[in-house]
């Protein structure tokens, strides 16, 4: 049966091999066929992608918690999700023992700093941003106190093709002045003490930030004083800040920032955070409003494994009191960081404030003298310490921290040296 199909088969097979047309319709089957595969690749490669996009966006890796405020790039960080709703927190545990006229005296545990972040996103490239302040070692009350909290409306220039030139943010921001502020957290501190300047705050208002080629930039326009819910000066806070990245390993800003008109029954304090205290009144009971103007410039240079970092700047203070209390006060600070080893590091600081006049700076002093009654003329602090990475989120720290001065009456400041040991952590 086999070979009568065979039989006839071949006479049909060789008339199709004979015929030109079916040769050239197969051949043209064959083309349309090998085209078509191509597509089909293309596609897939073009849907992989879009994979790929849709899993980022829904892991929702929203970046540092707002410190990177020039227009960073958003990079992974850890704590847990909720739906699109991210929960990181931070904190420090630690041990003080200091002299007898500084602030801890009494040799004491205490939990130095916990945090609590959210962040969720809005709209396209729009973000929510929340600081919940368990604790601080600025105000070590046991209540929960907010932070930082805003809404950041993210590169709104893409809508004229600019990528990162013009960012907005709206609520409770950090005070974008000088750079030390940025990394003053626990975790990002390589010691635990902080310069003696630490000028950092958080306050209501706006800001604009960007970045063109090397230079980033930041605007806001800010309450200016303490209180969260009140402003009792209509004339506002204004900082500015321009940075210049020439190279990888270089860094350079300047900063200034006038707090604005602060009132002295209503606002009572700037909150601008200045050598451990706040910008107060100097003037006599008629003063009713007064004010502070501050420039910094920042430098940083890093290698692979370690850096160098210095700012210096000057603060003026003025009132309305008869006759005027002006002051000129000036600061600086250099800081060094080594690795000795992948996990191993040491890191100096050396800072000093001076203010011919007297001024109110706090240090590691007693609070209630030093910035309500003993104006001070001249401090410095020189800060020594290493620390051991188990992880990029669990770290301990040791330091031993010198410092002494002269108040304005040629009194000296003694007794506020200090020891430190603390453990930090991150999720």
């Amino acid at each position: 049966m086999r070979l009568m199909s065979l039989f006839l088969l071949w006479p049909l097979s060789s008339a199709i091999a004979a015929d030109p047309p079916f040769e050239k319709q197969l051949s043209e089957l064959k083309q349309a066929n090998e085209q078509l595969k191509q597509q089909l690749q293309t596609q897939q490669k073009l849907i992989d992608s879009l994979s790929q996009k849709v899993s980022a966006l829904d892991a929702f890796n929203s970046g540092t918690k707002g410190k990177e405020e020039e227009a960073a790039p958003r990079s992974p960080v850890p704590g847990f999700n909720l739906g699109k709703v991210r929960f990181t927190g931070e904190g420090g545990a630690a041990f003080f023992r200091s002299g007898r006229q500084a602030q801890f005296p009494n040799s004491e545990f205490r939990i130095d700093e916990a945090k609590l972040f959210v962040e969720a996103p809005l709209w396209t490239d729009t973000y929510f941003f929340s600081e919940l302040n368990l604790t601080l070692r600025e105000d070590p009350t046991e209540a929960l106190k907010l932070g930082e909290l805003y809404v950041d409306f993210e590169n709104i220039s893409r809508f004229w093709k600019q990528d990162g030139l013009l960012n907005l943010r709206l609520g409770r921001l950090d005070i974008p002045f000088g750079e030390e502020y940025m990394v003053r957290d626990v975790v990002d501190d390589p010691l635990i003490t902080h310069s003696l300047s630490d000028i950092w705050g958080v306050d209501e208002g706006l800001e604009v930030y960007g970045r063109f080629r090397k230079f980033n930039y930041i605007l806001a326009v800010q309450n200016g004083g303490h209180p969260t819910l009140r402003d009792y000066n209509s004339d506002k806070a204004i900082t500015a800040r321009v940075s210049l990245d020439p190279c990888q390993s270089v860094h350079l800003s300047l900063s200034g920032m006038r707090t604005g008109g602060l009132d002295v029954q209503g606002d009572m304090m700037s909150e601008l955070w200045f050598g451990n205290g706040f910008i107060r009144s100097l003037g006599s009971a008629s003063t009713t409003v007064f004010r502070g103007d501050v420039v910094e410039g920042d430098g940083q240079y890093r290698w692979s494994k370690g850096h160098i970092k210095a700012a210096g700047g000057y603060l003026h203070y003025q009132d309305n009191d008869h006759p005027n209390n002006r002051r000129h006060v000036y600061y600086y600070y250099a800081e060094g960081l080594q690795h000795l080893t992948e996990r191993l590091y040491v890191a100096a600081r050396w800072s000093q404030i001076l203010a011919p006049d007297g001024f109110p700076i706090v240090g590691n002093g007693n609070f209630s003298q030093y910035f309500f009654q003993d104006l001070t003329k001249d401090l410095w602090r020189l800060s020594v310490g290493a620390g051991w990475k188990f992880s990029q989120n669990l770290i301990v720290k040791g330091e031993y921290m010198f410092e002494t001065g002269k108040t304005k009456a040629d009194g000296g400041r003694n007794h506020e040296n200090m020891v430190s040991t603390e453990l930090v952590f991150k999720f």
